[in-house]
């Protein structure tokens, strides 16, 4: 587009006319571009009609505008670009520790144990832990008593009814509570070791457990 095909009294609509025309640019308006064409309409307005002073402030308005977007755009990037790389820096130092995190599904590992808590909705006379193996085989159940409204702890050491050590591996949580309306499935959180994190590119940062898959880092309820 050249300067002496400027007449009109209004550059921004004409620009994006011609950019929407021709098919080979875009719809945005930088501030360089601008200022050509405000100034290119300034030298080849009609001498016998010449721009109001008002469409003129009016020009200058959207130019200040338009410099001002720009601006805050970029901060917005900036500030989103130091957040995502705040948050990846601090989940890279969750790796090699225990988190935890909601889960049925515990891993038994060298330490022998395997600890977590239980969501309890309300008090309850009689709270329980089932522990399950690979084949579905209540192989444990801790007795917690009675609980009242909140969170409540529990620790399997790792040993069957009989006090024999069972192997490392994977087993199933279940937790109930007894309430008049009969037993209640309750919801449990298992801890668990962080192997390594993922940052996806939207800034999503995703924490891979040992043995239990991969959760996202705002379920995470407590960092040991």
């Amino acid at each position: 587009m050249s300067i002496d095909q400027i007449t009109g009294n209004d550059p921004l609509a004409q620009y994006r006319a011609q950019q929407s025309g021709n098919g080979t640019g875009t719809s945005e308006l930088g501030r360089g571009e601008f200022m050509e064409l405000m100034l290119a309409q300034l030298k080849n307005q009609n001498p016998l009609e010449p721009q109001e002073n008002g469409a003129f402030i009016a020009q200058l308005a959207q130019f200040s505008s338009l410099e001002e977007m720009q601006k805050l755009s970029g901060t917005v990037d900036d500030v989103a670009g130091q957040f995502r790389s705040t948050q990846a820096l601090q989940a890279s130092a969750m790796v090699g520790r225990s988190v935890l995190a909601p889960s049925s599904v515990g891993i038994l590992g060298a330490e022998g144990s395997i600890k977590g808590t239980i969501e309890v909705p309300a008090s309850t006379g009689s709270l329980k832990v089932s522990i399950e193996n690979a084949s579905g085989e209540r192989i444990r159940q801790l007795d917690l008593g009675s609980a009242g409204q909140g969170v409540k702890s529990f620790h399997w050491d790792g040993t069957d009814g009989n006090g024999n050590e069972l192997p490392p591996g994977s087993y199933k949580i279940i937790a109930e509570g007894s309430y008049p309306g009969g037993p209640q499935q309750l919801g449990t959180m298992v801890n668990a070791n962080v192997d390594s994190v993922s940052l996806g590119q939207n800034g999503r940062v995703t924490l891979n457990l040992a043995g239990m898959g991969s959760i996202d880092l705002s379920e995470v309820r407590q960092i040991n």
